[in-house]
């Protein structure tokens, strides 16, 4: 029953910024956290982020920590991605996740995907 739209992506030089957002239908805010990963063409998927459904905590891969922030409006059933300093590194499609994880950095532990929105970073 759960639905994912993520949108914001696109193209932007290094040092620039993103806001990445992922609509969300159902209650999953109230039972579920949430999640965003990353792929690039050729490699595994990378977690980035994660928030608890509560917004009482939050999780980051080193790679993003301090450029990325993760957050939540509750009243849109929204999750967003603020990228900051984006570096030609971050470019992948970005994909958000709901689920109840165990470890928020485990791809395969969260039940439900986004199709996904395309980040390119380059000059």
């Amino acid at each position: 029953q759960v639905q994912l739209v993520e949108s914001g992506g696109g193209l932007v030089q290094p040092g620039g910024s993103l806001r990445l957002s992922c609509a969300a239908s159902g209650n999953i805010f109230r039972f579920n956290d949430m999640g965003w990963f990353r792929q690039a063409p050729g490699k595994e998927r990378e977690f980035v982020a994660a928030i608890t459904w509560s917004s009482l905590r939050t999780y980051y891969a080193d790679s993003v920590k301090g450029r990325f922030t993760i957050s939540k409006d509750n009243s849109k059933n929204t999750v967003y991605l603020q990228m900051n300093s984006l570096k030609p590194e971050d470019t992948a499609v970005y994909l958000c996740a709901v689920g109840r994880p165990v470890d928020y950095t485990n791809y395969g532990a969260y039940n439900s995907w986004g199709q996904g929105t395309q980040v390119t970073v380059s000059s």
